[in-house]
C-alpha cells in the first residue's frame, strides 16, 4: 500500500458505502470497462475532428521547458566549506551561481 500524505484522514466503511452508493445512483457515472478502452482513441485523432487543427495542435503541445541540447550534468564535486557557505548565503540558486562563476573563470582564463 502506498504511504499516505501526513494528515490523510480516510473514509470510515460506512462514508466508503454512501459514496458508492451516491456513484451507482449518478446516471452520469459510467464504469469504463475493457471494451471502453478497446474503442478509445488518442487525443491526437480525437481533438482536430472537435476543435480545429490549430487549437488541436496547442493543446497536444508539451508542457516545460523545452529540451535543452546539451543539458546540466549531475557531478559529485568536493568543495571547502567556505565556498559552499559563501554560495549558500544568497539564498536558492546557489548552485547555479556556483556554475556562472565557473563559466566566468574560463572566460577569464582561456586553455591553451
Amino acid at each position: 500500500m502506498p504511504k499516505l500524505k501526513v494528515g490523510h484522514i480516510s473514509p470510515t466503511p460506512e462514508e466508503d458505502a454512501a459514496i458508492n452508493a451516491g456513484i451507482a445512483a449518478d446516471p452520469d457515472a459510467v464504469d469504463l470497462d475493457d471494451e471502453w478502452f478497446a474503442e478509445a482513441k488518442p487525443a491526437s485523432e480525437t481533438l482536430p475532428q472537435i476543435f480545429g487543427a490549430k487549437i488541436a495542435q496547442k493543446m497536444l503541445k508539451p508542457r516545460g521547458r523545452p529540451r535543452a541540447k546539451y543539458p546540466k550534468e549531475r557531478i559529485n564535486i568536493r568543495l571547502s566549506h567556505e565556498v559552499i557557505e559563501h554560495f549558500k548565503a544568497s539564498g536558492d540558486g546557489w548552485q547555479t551561481r556556483i556554475d556562472s562563476a565557473l563559466r566566468q573563470f574560463i572566460t577569464e582564463h582561456p586553455s591553451r
